[in-house]
């Protein structure tokens, strides 16, 4: 993710997931083979379809003609689910050429398309995943039902099937003890707050997933709006945090931005969670205008470049934890100085 958009000082990405299955097949999980493989073909040809070729040039991936590695790596970037990497039959995923667009096959549902943007545009990325939906639906017959609306594997997607979310980056109301007062004030709106990758993963680098739970009884925009304004009070709060923070304890934060700057420019070994909360505070010290000799877009890169996946796929082998965490350092060593 570039630092670009809208509110990109805490806004890292913003993402439109839908859920969608065809009529008579039954859901991945209750699949044949033969029902798997059918699906594959039928919503791989749309990826011939004249309106999406105007969009991109898209490549179909299958997850079969992949190793390991490449799949993780894939999970790393947001582009895939790591339910589609370990777990899938016949699952595949289409890619857009700046793989701003993912659209996966035979996940949890039979598609799931995924629409990702830097910064807060939320907006924009329904407008793009709604577009497409409209591409897809007018080639394949989606299980729709006139009361429940799209018909999806988990419960708590029936409805619209949408999936809306903001990944924020909060540490200043981590470090002013304010984010669990927040946070529990999100949940009490109908909305989640989960990790770096989704359900059930740990929130690391005071980086937060905001999304949407309701998807029955709202309409999209409605869902959207009720995410969106949430969003906007919870960035204001953070400027706030980071404003008193800077006219109150500047030394403090001056000492800690540059500490870790000095640790990720000098360290000869870093673990992925010390990684995570270093870059975090040169981000922030960035972002603040504490220090200027590195740019936002090298500490995105370094978030995903510096993950187990992506640091084998670069060495082109498998490496023990120790090995990663030698080369993590390296990597940021190199990066951060340029």
């Amino acid at each position: 993710m570039k630092g670009e958009g809208a509110d990109s000082d805490i806004v890292i990405s913003s993402r439109i997931r839908l859920a969608r299955n065809l009529t008579h097949y039954p859901f991945p999980m209750l699949s044949t083979n033969q029902q798997s493989e059918e699906v594959l073909e039928k919503v791989s040809d749309v990826v011939h379809d004249e309106d999406l070729k105007m969009i991109s040039n898209f490549e179909r991936i299958p997850l079969s003609e992949i190793n390991s590695l490449e799949s993780k790596v894939l999970v790393e970037k947001h582009l895939i689910s790591p339910n589609l990497a370990e777990e899938s039959r016949n699952g595949a995923v289409i890619l857009s050429e700046n793989e701003s667009i993912s659209i996966m096959i035979n996940e949890e549902d039979h598609i799931r398309i995924q629409c990702l943007f830097p910064g807060f545009q939320i907006n924009e990325a329904w407008e793009l995943a709604n577009h497409i939906d409209d591409i897809f639906e007018a080639k394949l017959n989606y299980a729709f039902d006139e009361k429940k609306g799209y018909l999806t594997s988990c419960p708590t997607n029936v409805g619209t099937g949408i999936r809306a979310s903001v990944m924020l980056h909060l540490p200043a109301l981590v470090l002013t003890q304010q984010i669990n007062r927040i946070l529990t004030a999100v949940s009490q709106v109908g909305l989640a707050v989960r990790g770096l990758y989704g359900e059930g993963s740990e929130s690391l680098g005071n980086l937060f997933q905001i999304s949407n739970q309701i998807t029955l009884g709202q309409s999209e925009p409605e869902i959207i709006h009720n995410l969106y304004s949430v969003v906007k009070q919870i960035i204001e709060h953070e400027r706030t945090a980071r404003a008193k923070m800077l006219s109150e304890s500047k030394t403090f934060l001056l000492d800690r931005v540059n500490r870790s700057y000095g640790i990720l420019s000098y360290a000869q070994i870093m673990d992925s969670k010390e990684a995570a909360q270093r870059l975090s505070d040169v981000r922030l010290g960035i972002d603040l205008g504490l220090i200027s000799n590195v740019s936002a877009n090298v500490l995105n890169e370094l978030m995903i470049m510096t993950q187990p996946g992506f640091l084998q796929q670069y060495a082109s082998k498998k490496l023990s934890s120790d090995e990663r965490d030698v080369l993590r350092a390296e990597m940021i060593r190199e990066r951060i100085k340029k």
